[in-house]
């Protein structure tokens, strides 16, 4: 329970092994991520099934993000599968259907309306950026460009137009069909990627609660239009990512580092939750350790606030994913013990409309000013949970539900412990009482220790939380007979 920063690991080859499921996941794996752009919806499905399975063995909860692929432009395929280009020479990108088949003069490319959104010198870039193309002119479907970089170009490579301004929508048809799936598979978070506005999270939204699913929605933040309307689409979404490939690629390297202090800093001020991603301990596919870099770059973002860290090919297809699991872990904790040192504590933003924000305000404002090992929550939702975790202190929460979905969701949640609690089962009067006895039992603080207790009077609904105690805790195997609950 020290490690306040949760751990996203996407799911590939590599963890394709039930042994080395069982690994990430006790390694510390928190958040699992599923890449609708690799891979078929069979592999997807049992790659879910085979997580949630090792997770009930393990008397744990992890939680399931969904990755739509989203309107990515991509390259064609060439005859012999790459070609070798030279700065200087002239290649044209074709916007046709049928695309001709590429070679060392031109190649197709995926989206039609590709010869609208550009002009002269417009800069398109290619491979996430390893190889650059200047538009010398559009002739029809035509673009023909002069190669800024030598290299190797291979087939269905991304493509991005430096500044962004593509006119692509921000949920394609590929997409909605991949929404109908996360809704099957009941997956806990939906990630939208290149978002535009927060129409293009309300659309997908709606997709998914047409088709059954439940899921909280995530936007990739990755397009310059998603940093021109940046609050907008924060507000519109549940939690945001921070997609740094795609996004240094359309702004520019040099822009990055404060770009992505700029999206936590504005996510945390919405209060949602904010996840930072893309090669954070890239050399770990095939190294057994992180560079200094990379160890600098997860602690950056830990002391920014960041609630989750994610990896991508590190455990999908590296040499050692349970490795990085325990790296990355180390790392963080090793940051957030210079962050409650240093770091002046963050206060919750809002002013409270429900009763349950009131709630959770009140309860960090007393663990911070009162000797307290830790707070207990019992929430349906966990909407309560959601709330403490804004706030940055050095109080650990311990979240209570009887619900698997909510307690998955929670796995997201900076510094917030889910704990599966039957108390639909139990007596309201009791509650308190047994919640607490509970968190003793499964260890996570010890007999008389002082804690915060939130809880509703009526409990099985959702956003009821309206008391706050704080309370002693007690042995529960001890003698404490009909005695009255201590409460201060």
């Amino acid at each position: 329970m020290k490690r306040r920063t949760k751990i996203v690991a996407t799911l590939g080859p590599a963890t394709d092994d039930p042994e080395a499921m069982e690994k990430l996941i006790r390694a510390g794996c928190d958040v699992v991520r599923i890449n609708f752009s690799h891979g078929d919806a069979e592999t997807h499905a049992r790659r879910i099934k085979l997580v949630r399975a090792i997770a009930r063995e393990l008397d744990t909860d992890v939680a399931v993000l969904a990755d739509l692929s989203g309107p990515k432009i991509r390259i064609d395929r060439f005859r012999e599968g790459f070609v070798e280009l030279e700065a200087g020479q002239e290649f044209t990108l074709v916007a046709e259907d049928p695309a001709p088949v590429g070679d060392e003069h031109e190649v197709g490319v995926a989206y039609l309306g590709l010869a609208h959104d550009v002009s002269p010198d417009s800069e398109l870039l290619l491979d996430d950026g390893l190889m650059a193309m200047r538009v010398k002119r559009v002739d029809g479907t035509r673009i023909v460009c002069e190669v800024m970089t030598s290299g190797k170009l291979s087939d269905r490579k991304g493509l991005n137009l430096r500044g962004g301004g593509l006119s692509l929508p921000g949920v394609s048809a590929a997409d909605e069909a991949d929404i109908k799936l996360a809704a099957e598979w009941q997956v806990d978070y939906l990630a939208v990627s290149f978002p535009r506005s927060a129409e293009d999270i309300e659309r997908a939204r709606t997709l998914l609660r047409r088709a059954g699913g439940e899921a909280y929605l995530v936007s990739k933040i990755e397009r310059t239009e998603a940093i021109e309307n940046l609050d907008s689409v924060i507000e519109a979404s549940d939690a945001v990512l921070v997609a740094r490939g795609d996004l240094g690629v359309e702004i520019g390297e040099a822009e990055l580092p404060g770009l992505q202090k700029r999206i936590i800093t504005a996510s945390l001020a919405h209060n949602r939750p904010v996840i930072t991603a893309t090669q954070m301990m890239q050399s770990m596919v095939d190294s057994p350790i992180p560079t200094r870099a990379e160890v600098l770059d997860v602690a950056n973002a830990v002391i920014d606030g960041t609630d989750a860290v994610m990896l991508s090919a590190e455990t999908a297809v590296g040499r050692h994913p349970s490795r990085v699991i325990e790296a990355m872990a180390r790392i963080c904790e090793g940051a957030e013990r210079h962050v409650q040192a240093h770091i002046p504590q963050r206060r919750l933003n809002i002013k409270p409309e429900r009763t349950d924000q009131a709630i959770a305000m009140a309860a960090m404002i007393t663990a911070n000013n009162v000797p307290v090992e830790a707070i207990v929550a019992l929430t349906e939702s966990g909407s309560t949970a959601q709330w403490l975790s804004r706030v940055r202190s050095p109080v650990p929460i311990i979240a209570l539900s009887p619900k698997r979905s909510s307690l998955r969701r929670m796995r997201l949640f900076q510094h917030v412990h889910p704990l599966f609690f039957a108390s639909d089962q139990i007596e309201k009067s009791e509650l308190g009482r047994r919640a607490v006895e509970h968190v003793v039992r499964a260890g996570l603080v010890a007999p008389g220790k002082r804690v915060i207790l939130t809880l509703g009077d009526e409990p099985g609904f959702e956003g009821g939380t309206n008391t706050m105690k704080i309370v002693t805790t007690r042995d529960p195997e001890g003698d404490h007979g009909q005695r009255e609950f201590e409460s201060l």
